[in-house]
């Protein structure tokens, strides 16, 4: 079993989280843009590449703020993802340019859209990992967080 490192944006712009909207059998779910780090691929572009393929949009890079571990056996999808672990980076992005014409080039396969979300509203959504949700909120707010979150979801 590998490790996979995975690069995630975190795009607010005013008071709204940009998100991908993805649907299953429970419902929708929402998750930052951003994806696996390929082979020869630095982190950064692992997550400019993963911006267009799911928003569509470049963006801009900014300071890195949490990061993240997923160890699928100790969480609530453990029956079907049990094998992965993924260490996740999340970056603070701005989209780069005008305009809402964000057409994702290669969304993931439960990926349906995006949406902009309300931050104040994030705990009412079913977003991916879980815990994050509060973390941005603090954010948002100039509170402080930790940079390493553990394995959580």
């Amino acid at each position: 079993m590998s490790i996979r490192n995975s690069a995630k944006a975190i795009i607010i712009e005013g008071d709204k989280v940009l998100l991908t909207k993805n649907q299953d059998d429970e419902g929708y779910f929402y998750l930052f843009p951003g994806g696996g780090q390929e082979h020869g691929e630095t982190i950064h572009q692992a997550l400019l590449r993963e911006c267009i393929e799911e928003v569509g949009k470049e963006v801009d890079i900014g300071e890195l703020l949490h990061i993240r571990e997923y160890i699928g056996k100790n969480h609530e999808h453990a029956s079907f993802d049990s094998h992965v672990h993924q260490v996740e980076y999340y970056f603070v992005c701005h989209l780069v340019g005008d305009g809402d014409d964000n057409k994702p080039t290669n969304p993931d396969s439960h990926q349906v859209g995006i949406e902009w979300v309300p931050i104040h509203n994030l705990l009412q959504y079913r977003i991916y990992p879980k815990e994050i949700r509060k973390h941005i909120i603090k954010y948002v707010n100039n509170e402080k967080s930790p940079v390493y979150l553990g394995d959580v979801n």
